[in-house]
């Protein structure tokens, strides 16, 4: 079956404004929606670490994250398995990321060969 991954871009504003016990049952969600039956994979990203590596005129440079500047990051991800795009949407729609930036369902292409 494919495999769906699900990039939860983080609204930093939206995080910042919930309290100690409302992030506690957020955080209670997200681990409940990583136990359904179609959920394969999911994590949440380091905040403190990362580096973009670009190549440009033949030399390859390598900076801070765009997180240090972005007002919405990539936080975290989850693998899902799904029919198709359109079942992978519809499995998604309950997802508790929806409440604090955007979800990014993309096809996870099988090996090549």
């Amino acid at each position: 079956m494919p495999h769906y991954m699900l990039l939860l871009h983080d609204d930093r504003a939206s995080l910042a404004r919930l309290g100690p016990e409302e992030m506690q049952r957020a955080l209670e969600k997200y681990v409940a929606w990583r136990k359904k039956p179609f959920v394969v994979d999911g994590r949440r990203l380091n905040e403190q670490t990362g580096k973009v590596m670009q190549k440009r005129n033949g030399s390859v440079t390598v900076t801070d994250g765009p997180y240090t500047e972005s007002r919405e990051v990539l936080g975290g991800y989850y693998t899902i398995e799904a029919v198709n795009l359109d079942e992978a949407l519809q499995l998604s729609l309950d997802h508790p990321h929806v409440d604090f930036g955007s979800i990014e369902i993309r096809e996870v292409m099988p090996p090549a060969g």
